[in-house]
């Protein structure tokens, strides 16, 4: 599981300790209220400051230590056995969310021992639930499981039903921390379902950004954020000010992931403004710890570097090795980036003595990446190799996919280096079988055949519902028929005929058109697939087979990752009706780039508007790579300089609007040297394309190819008009 993962669970887990928290501003005026009115000193007294402490214990954690103390001495006052342990259970949770956990631990203890002297199963209970959801938070899951299941025997042993989607959560946040993300789905959706039957906000709350985190390490970014953006709505509307500083740090999360780094920052900032949250030192650590990642992602190193070393900081004030391991990382990479080696080297080593202690499996696998990574830059070969090995090996017993294709990308580079070539070539093999495993083409393929599967058991049976109607009114009326006259009953049948031979009619029709619409689409992935032209596969396996007969070895092998990179791309698309705008410019871009690393023949710009945001037009696939393969197989026939391609897409009059423009031969001039009856392969597919898709999205499409001559220019300009959908969240 990711860091960020981890840290959005473990937050939640604040949340389930026994009893609801319905933290409302209206409660706290009331008890305030109360406690002015009730000047007795007696066990309702106590009471009340016990629960105006957990009434604040997450908005305003030490205005309620403040009144638990009071709650304390004015137990000890009275001799209030059971106050006196209220007050040091709330004690207890409010420094667990200052990440005080020695001290927490300190208080959780003398309650279970308070509660125990006079027998108070229910306050041990909540006691041991919390030392669960300590222990969870620092990382200890077999310790923290112990705690549970000992507070849900006494549940049982009780008959007490209400905490049971607490314990529900709290096993389903083990489960997804050991990666099985199956049983922690189902224990967080019955949580889910028991929380909304009792109208439980923070139960919900929780329950929806848990089930969110889960889909991230799925890999199912959309359902993420639409259970994110659950949360979110949840939070606004109880009021719920950590609870909105959780969502919009989850949110920003999913799309740093997603590699929108201004969207994720300004989700951040928003966060970082709720001065609620201030109290938690670790909500601040984590955003600090994210926004320096997202600038080794834009490659500002100096900004990383910054933002890393403040969370070093406050990581070593509050004792929390967890962020600590995490932060330290983040600095060797950003180290890495500057090439300061040696600064590199002491943040991994640093990071990997203290999670070899803490057995954090994600950010010591992180910790020998990068140390190899830094003896690779350094030249020193066998270090780097024996820490790559290293990782490669944990990652393999971990199943951690990304830092086992990363182990491995570092050991082909380095055999390469030593001139271990085979070797070199069969971790490069590895890496290939590692990049097939996360994309994960077969599961997408069974969820297609499920689809499938799904809507013509749907359609069967409404036609055998519609039959068995028919055919019931079909006998009711022949038994009437019977009573009356010859001719009538003639007259009728006659009736009856026609209507019977007028529905074969439209039901026959209405099978074609499903009939035609199957081999549309059949038709239209055989089109699709056709796109990628055996003359394309052809002159790149020759260039490859040049490569390695020339014993480039290390050009053909990243020749060969490319190539393999680009089909992927293409049969991916190819099995969807309509793909994210981003994957098909990735798809072009990758092509364009294929096509130029021999001897960059080309020069290529891929530009889009800012008024465009690739992440929600959703299009039909392999519309533009077409004209941009045609244009790089004929625009240039005589011309061996200055070739220029430009791929712009624009937004104008709620019109997606794609140019595909070179500086090549012409369109016309290309017509008269050929066949002139003869239409363009690329513009014939399109043009039917575009047709059926016109009135799948009721959105005109279009294409039109003109020669640049007509504007005083040289070359052919290909203009798209592309249907599209905006996803909305």
């Amino acid at each position: 599981m990711s860091p960020i993962s981890r840290y959005i669970l473990s937050l939640l887990s604040f949340l389930f300790l026994v009893g609801n928290m319905q933290a409302q501003n209206k409660k706290i005026d009331s008890l305030k209220n109360e406690l002015k009115i009730y000047t007795k000193k007696d066990t309702v007294r106590v009471k009340i400051l016990n629960h105006l402490a957990f009434y604040h214990y997450r908005s305003n954690p030490p205005q309620s230590l403040v009144y638990a103390e009071q709650a304390g001495k004015l137990a000890d006052e009275i001799k209030s056995t059971k106050g006196k342990a209220r007050s040091f259970y709330m004690k207890a949770i409010t420094y667990m969310e200052q990440t005080k956990f020695a001290v927490s631990i300190t208080n959780y203890e003398k309650a279970i021992e308070l509660y125990a002297s006079i027998d108070d199963l229910k306050g041990i209970a909540g006691c041991k639930n919390g030392m669960g959801a300590l222990y969870n938070y620092r990382g200890n899951q077999k310790l923290a499981l112990k705690y549970f299941k000992e507070a849900l025997a006494i549940d049982q042993k009780l008959g007490i039903k209400k905490n049971m989607p607490n314990y529900l959560y709290n096993i389903g946040n083990i489960y997804s921390g050991m990666g099985k993300y199956k049983e922690a789905l189902i224990n967080f959706k019955k949580a889910l379902n028991a929380y909304t039957n009792s109208n439980n906000k923070h139960g919900i709350l929780s329950c929806l950004n848990a089930i969110a985190v889960v889909y991230i390490e799925q890999g199912n970014y959309p359902l993420s954020l639409e259970y994110h953006n659950k949360s979110l709505d949840v939070a606004e509307k109880s009021n719920d000010s950590i609870g909105i500083f959780q969502s919009l740090n989850n949110i920003g999360n999913i799309y740093k992931q997603q590699k929108f780094y201004d969207k994720a920052l300004s989700f951040y900032n928003k966060a970082l403004s709720i001065q609620q949250a201030k109290h938690n030192t670790k909500n601040i650590n984590s955003i600090t710890n994210n926004i320096g990642s997202i600038y080794i992602n834009k490659k500002e190193f100096n900004k990383a570097i910054l933002y890393f070393k403040k969370s070093i900081k406050v990581s070593k004030e509050i004792n929390d090795n967890d962020y600590l391991a995490i932060s330290l990382n983040g600095l060797g990479f950003s180290y890495l980036g500057i090439k300061k080696y040696s600064k590199a080297l002491a943040s991994f080593q640093e990071a990997n003595k203290i999670t070899n202690t803490t057995q954090k499996k994600y950010e010591l696998l992180e910790s020998y990446i990068g140390i190899a990574s830094v003896y690779y830059y350094m030249n020193k070969y066998n270090l780097a190799l024996i820490n790559a090995e290293k990782g490669a090996q944990l990652a393999t017993k971990y199943k951690f996919l990304k830092h086992q294709r990363d182990a491995y990308e570092l050991l082909s580079k380095i055999n390469n280096k030593i001139g271990e070539h085979e070797k070199a070539f069969l971790s490069h093999q590895q890496l290939k079988k590692l990049n097939d495993s996360l994309f994960n083409r077969e599961n997408i393929k069974k969820i297609t055949e499920l689809e499938y599967e799904y809507k013509y058991k749907n359609e069967l049976a409404s036609a055998e519902k519609r039959e068995l109607r028919l055919t019931k009114t079909v006998k009711t009326t022949s038994q009437s028929l019977e009573k009356s006259q010859r001719n009538l009953l003639l007259g009728v049948i006659a009736f009856l005929i026609t209507i019977l031979i007028f529905g074969a009619t439209i039901f026959f029709l209405k099978l074609r058109n499903e009939k035609s619409k199957t081999q549309n689409i059949v038709i239209e992935q055989k089109l699709l697939r056709s796109q990628m032209t055996p003359h394309f596969i052809f002159n790149s396996l020759s260039v490859l087979q040049g490569m390695i007969l020339n014993k480039e070895e290390k050009k053909s092998v990243s020749y060969l990752s490319k190539f393999s990179k680009l089909l992927r791309i293409i049969l991916e698309n190819s099995r969807d009706k309509i793909v994210l705008l981003s994957q098909e410019l990735t798809a072009i871009e990758n092509y364009l780039a294929l096509q130029n690393l021999e001897n960059e023949a080309y020069t290529y710009t891929v530009f889009v508007e800012d008024t465009i945001d690739v992440s929600v037009f959703k299009i039909p696939p392999m519309l533009i790579q077409p004209f941009v393969e045609n244009a790089i197989e004929h625009a240039f026939v005589d011309q061996k300089e200055n070739r220029i391609l430009d791929v712009h897409l624009s937004y104008l009059n709620k019109k997606l609007i794609c140019t595909i423009t070179d500086n090549g031969i012409g369109v016309d001039s290309l017509v008269k040297g050929k066949n002139q009856g003869k239409k363009s392969l690329s513009t014939t597919i399109t043009s039917e394309r575009l047709k059926m898709l016109s009135n799948d999205f009721k959105m005109k499409g279009s294409v039109t190819v003109e020669d640049r001559q007509k504007y005083n220019e040289q070359g052919t300009i290909v203009t798209l008009i592309i249907p599209y959908k905006i996803l909305t969240t």
